[in-house]
């Protein structure tokens, strides 16, 4: 989407003067910085909420989520991100705080604690706003069973908080399985933002998670559909990453972004340090296609979203 034409840069040189695949790449990253910089989102008032889910381990699901919040907070847009993942990864991620003393998105499903008395802002921005998890949350599973409106409980917590505090933008970072606490997140979301890695097995539990969406739809929301899929860990050098590309844009022509996010060892690396990689090296393939990926998003309205 925001790929330079060739035929409309200077042909790429090294600094011996020549003309190679590391300096076609540099450059080409350089054009896609610029048009970024330059990139202007109108925001329409109107909050959309995303649940981010895949039963699929290891597809960039929290990378994703973390990453296109952070993105989405830089063009403007107010973000909450809700960490529904026991492994508090997405927590981590946006340097927000969640030891056991915390409280959590547990106390919210359990105890009905206001959603605004958990909510912490990130130190990354100050459009960026976290609901933190603990490992409290890993036993929500089963006391959920027991408590009145099981699946509804995250869905009426979120409507009472953006009655007093409105955001854009609502990322639920879900764990990857599909038990109460992800029902929570599909009932209380309006769309579902499914990441899939460009790998041999990445369709594999996606009709499953389809079916899945299917269910909720049917009984407990029917607003809920897929608006967005976005390919990971894209490794161009690889004929298979084109081949599952190709076969996932096949099948959903409409959900899947134009943007693919390649491997990158500085996305792999922020985590460790407390961030994004939008903060933690704003300037590299893996932060520059993740900026790009959110402003697809932002460019998509809910009404349009929702359509496809």
């Amino acid at each position: 989407m925001f790929h330079v034409k060739q035929s409309d840069k200077a042909t790429p040189k090294d600094s011996f003067g020549m003309d190679t695949p590391l300096a076609r790449e540099i450059a080409d990253l350089s054009a896609r910085r610029r048009v970024l910089d330059s990139v202007k989102v109108e925001l329409t008032g109107e909050t959309r909420i995303l649940t981010v889910s895949n039963q699929k381990g290891g597809v960039g699901k929290t990378t994703s989520a973390v990453n296109i919040a952070a993105a989405l907070s830089g063009l403007g847009a107010k973000v909450l991100v809700i960490d529904l993942d026991p492994q508090g990864n997405a927590s981590t991620a946006l340097g927000v705080p969640h030891s056991g003393d915390i409280p959590s998105v547990y106390d919210v499903l359990i105890d009905e604690t206001p959603l605004a008395d958990i909510v912490q802002a990130s130190p990354e921005d100050e459009n960026l706003f976290c609901a933190p998890s603990t490992i409290h949350l890993a036993g929500a599973e089963i006391e959920l069973v027991a408590q009145v409106a099981r699946e509804h409980r995250l869905r009426r917590a979120l409507q009472d908080y953006l009655a007093t505090n409105p955001m854009d933008f609502v990322i639920i970072d879900c764990p990857p399985s599909l038990g109460l606490l992800t029902i929570n997140a599909f009932t209380a979301a309006d769309e579902v933002f499914i990441p899939i890695q460009c790998e041999y097995y990445a369709l594999e539990g996606l009709s499953q998670l389809l079916g899945s969406i299917q269910m909720i739809q049917k009984h407990l929301n029917p607003d809920l559909h897929l608006s967005t899929i976005l390919l990971t860990m894209f490794d161009g050098r690889t004929r298979l990453a084109q081949q599952v590309a190709d076969e996932v844009r096949t099948h959903f022509p409409d959900q899947v972004l134009d943007t693919v996010i390649p491997r990158s060892v500085r996305v792999s690396e922020a985590p460790s340090f407390g961030q994004t990689v939008i903060a933690y090296d704003g300037q590299s393939a893996g932060a520059v296609a993740y900026r790009e990926a959110a402003v697809e998003i932002a460019s998509r309205t809910a009404t349009q979203s929702k359509e496809k």
